[in-house]
Protein backbone atom coordinates (compact mmCIF):
# COMPACT_ATOMS: atom_id res chain seq x y z
CA UNK A 1 0.00 0.00 0.00
CA UNK A 2 1.34 3.44 -0.90
CA UNK A 3 0.08 6.49 0.97
CA UNK A 4 0.78 10.20 0.76
CA UNK A 5 2.00 11.71 4.01
CA UNK A 6 2.38 15.33 5.01
CA UNK A 7 4.88 15.42 7.84
CA UNK A 8 4.94 18.25 10.41
CA UNK A 9 8.20 18.12 12.40
CA UNK A 10 8.83 19.97 15.69
CA UNK A 11 5.24 19.46 16.88
CA UNK A 12 4.34 19.41 20.55
CA UNK A 13 2.82 15.94 20.31
CA UNK A 14 2.88 12.87 18.09
CA UNK A 15 -0.38 12.55 16.20
CA UNK A 16 -1.78 11.04 13.01
CA UNK A 17 -4.66 12.90 11.39
CA UNK A 18 -6.49 12.10 8.20
CA UNK A 19 -6.23 14.76 5.56
CA UNK A 20 -8.01 14.34 2.26
CA UNK A 21 -9.01 10.93 0.89
CA UNK A 22 -5.57 9.32 0.51
CA UNK A 23 -3.45 11.69 2.61
CA UNK A 24 -2.30 11.48 6.21
CA UNK A 25 -1.07 14.39 8.28
CA UNK A 26 1.52 13.17 10.76
CA UNK A 27 2.77 15.45 13.51
CA UNK A 28 6.10 14.42 15.00
CA UNK A 29 8.25 15.81 17.79
CA UNK A 30 11.66 15.34 16.17
CA UNK A 31 13.37 18.08 14.18
CA UNK A 32 14.14 17.48 10.50
CA UNK A 33 17.87 17.02 11.19
CA UNK A 34 20.06 13.99 10.40
CA UNK A 35 17.04 11.84 9.47
CA UNK A 36 15.52 12.00 12.97
CA UNK A 37 12.11 13.07 11.67
CA UNK A 38 12.05 10.30 9.04
CA UNK A 39 12.99 7.70 11.65
CA UNK A 40 10.23 8.86 13.98
CA UNK A 41 7.75 8.93 11.08
CA UNK A 42 8.54 5.29 10.26
CA UNK A 43 8.11 4.30 13.91
CA UNK A 44 4.74 6.05 14.21
CA UNK A 45 3.37 4.60 10.96
CA UNK A 46 4.56 1.09 11.86
CA UNK A 47 2.78 1.31 15.20
CA UNK A 48 -0.38 2.79 13.62
CA UNK A 49 -0.65 0.07 10.95
CA UNK A 50 0.57 -2.70 13.33
CA UNK A 51 3.52 -3.75 11.16
CA UNK A 52 7.27 -3.98 11.73
CA UNK A 53 9.38 -0.87 11.09
CA UNK A 54 11.15 -2.77 8.31
CA UNK A 55 7.83 -2.95 6.43
CA UNK A 56 7.55 0.86 6.22
CA UNK A 57 9.67 2.58 3.57
CA UNK A 58 9.81 6.19 2.42
CA UNK A 59 9.77 5.96 -1.38
CA UNK A 60 9.96 9.68 -2.24
CA UNK A 61 10.42 12.89 -0.28
CA UNK A 62 13.21 12.09 2.17
CA UNK A 63 14.04 15.81 2.37
CA UNK A 64 10.49 17.13 2.03
CA UNK A 65 7.41 17.44 4.22
CA UNK A 66 5.40 15.70 1.48
CA UNK A 67 6.31 12.02 1.26
CA UNK A 68 5.20 8.85 -0.48
CA UNK A 69 5.38 5.97 1.97
CA UNK A 70 5.07 2.28 1.11
CA UNK A 71 3.69 -0.05 3.76
CA UNK A 72 3.96 -3.80 3.25
CA UNK A 73 0.88 -5.27 4.92
CA UNK A 74 1.37 -8.85 3.77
Amino acid sequence: MIIKVHCKPNSKQQKIETGSEDNLLVRIKSPPVDGKANKELIEILAKHFAVAKSQVKIKHGHNSQHKLVEIDIS
